[in-house]
């Protein structure tokens, strides 16, 4: 007895020293980035990927610091910070987060704690003619969307009849510019440096396009925890803390010197962005400016779709003829190919038609986008297509034997009529499938009508007015062609 008791007592103590532990155990700051934005922002350590490293990944230390806090990284993409933030995800979004008054409408923001130029970068033999935007009439500019570039760039897009590019990233728009496939890229300097380092056929014009602010995003009933960290903030900027962060990853210069000085004085103004002239519209409003955007990008969706998908058909057609009619080698030569494209991703695909061909053959963004859907579908059409063929009955092809058809008389009179009206059904449902992956083309910078919405999503802050729109022309778009193909198998069932 005297045994057990020695245990629970054991069992108890044991209990209350972790109980204890737990209870001192630092309390953590969860800060949202997107560690595939890079550095030096936030990037996977390349001698410990568990790990990130960038200078906000820093900022996000000295905050945590000074609330007495463990940081703890969570991965977020980019344009979904702020709808995170917004939900409570995290405690403060930093990965170089751009100030605008859109965003201080619906998210507590902190103030700016580093100062970036807007730079236009083009291909040095270009340096002479392309120094501003006004130069770029009918030029294809690339830049990220829904940033303050991007702004500028739909402002340039009116008045000087600019074309906007927009990517998922801020590498390839630089090793496209070094290709010749846009004319110009408009992103912040800190980007735009490391662009033209990584490219050195690129050069930076020396005029700035516009000027913004970094800024941390945190939920809008977070404000108290909002004033602290600007506390935190202004202290790091007087004591010297910011700057050395800057000073570390080769940002420091002149404009923070004056950006630190206006934030720490007694009247702690924070300054201007190059946006803060936009007039804040409510979501209807930003809506209705929207819509012309988004019709264009719908024509774009239903142009590709429509053309890939035929592509597909015509490719399914071919590969299951050869599949059913062709030589051993040939069958399994298909059926290789089949597999291949069937078992690696349609977004992998895109990448290497549109990305990892460029040195061989540079494909524009729309081609690429519509063989690469295409090529992808053809696969699945041509089992679908093989299916039905096969799924003929064998008396009948006898009887075409028996009559002297030759296999292209049997395939064409016989068997393809009735193979047809058994692969209509599933060739409907893949091309409405299509219509929905096409959404995938904008990792190309093919601005289809998803990306649209996402783009008008992150301006606004919200997805249900936007992802309603959007939805709305999907099914739009897909609902008709459905009511087209039962009307069709209706007349080929009579």
């Amino acid at each position: 007895m005297s045994g057990v008791m020695r245990s629970v007592s054991a069992l108890v103590l044991v209990l209350l020293v972790s109980t204890s532990s737990s209870a001192q155990q630092t309390p953590e700051l969860r800060w949202g980035g997107d560690a595939e934005g890079g550095a030096p922002f936030v990037e996977a350590d390349p001698r410990d990927p568990a790990r990130v490293i960038g200078f906000d990944v820093e900022v996000a230390q000295l905050l945590a610091a000074g609330l007495a806090r463990q940081p703890r990284f969570v991965q977020v993409g980019f344009t979904s910070l702020d709808a995170a933030a917004a939900r409570g995800d995290f405690d403060i979004g930093l990965s170089g987060i751009e100030d605008s008054p859109a965003r201080r409408a619906r998210l507590a923001v902190t103030i700016p704690y580093y100062e970036f130029q807007e730079i236009l970068t083009v291909r040095t033999a270009d340096g002479a003619r392309y120094r501003t935007l006004s130069d770029l009439a009918g030029r294809r500019v690339a830049t990220l969307g829904a940033t303050l570039a991007y702004d500028l760039l739909l402002a340039a897009e009116r008045d000087h009849h600019v074309v906007p590019v927009t990517y998922e990233d801020d590498v390839h728009p630089y090793s496209d510019l070094a290709l010749g496939r846009v004319d110009a890229v408009l992103l912040d300097y800190v980007l735009a440096d490391r662009g033209v380092r990584r490219n050195p056929g690129l050069m930076n014009q020396p005029t700035p396009v516009g000027v913004g602010h970094y800024v941390g995003v945190l939920a809008p009933d977070n404000a108290g925890l909002r004033d602290r960290m600007n506390e935190i903030l202004r202290q790091a900027m007087r004591d010297g803390r910011l700057e050395a962060i800057f000073r570390r990853w080769r940002l420091w210069n002149e404009d923070q010197t004056a950006l630190y000085a206006q934030l720490t004085s007694e009247n702690q103004v924070p300054p201007e962005t190059a946006s803060t002239a936009a007039v804040t519209t409510n979501a209807w409003q930003s809506a209705i400016r929207y819509l012309p955007a988004l019709f264009r990008a719908a024509g774009i969706t239903v142009l590709l779709s429509a053309l890939s998908m035929f592509l597909a058909v015509a490719l399914g057609v071919v590969i299951a003829t050869g599949r059913v009619y062709g030589s051993r080698p040939v069958e399994i030569a298909l059926t290789a190919w089949v597999e291949l494209i069937r078992g690696t991703p349609l977004l992998l695909q895109l990448f290497v038609l549109y990305f990892g061909l460029a040195a061989v053959i540079q494909l524009p963004a729309f081609v690429a986008a519509m063989l690469g859907l295409g090529i992808n579908y053809a696969a699945y059409e041509s089992e679908i297509y093989r299916g039905a063929l096969q799924a003929v009955p064998r008396g009948q092809l006898e009887a075409a034997r028996t009559l002297g058809f030759s296999n292209m008389q049997t395939l064409r009179l016989v068997r393809a009529p009735q193979a047809f009206r058994l692969a209509l059904a599933p060739m409907t449902n893949d091309f409405v499938a299509l219509l929905k992956d096409s959404s995938l083309v904008s990792v190309i910078t093919v601005v289809e009508l998803t990306k649209q919405t996402s783009i008008f999503a992150a301006n606004i802050g919200s997805w249900v007015l936007p992802g309603a729109v959007c939805a709305a022309m999907y099914l739009a778009l897909s609902l008709p062609l459905a009511r087209f193909a039962r009307r069709i198998e209706r007349t080929w069932q009579q």
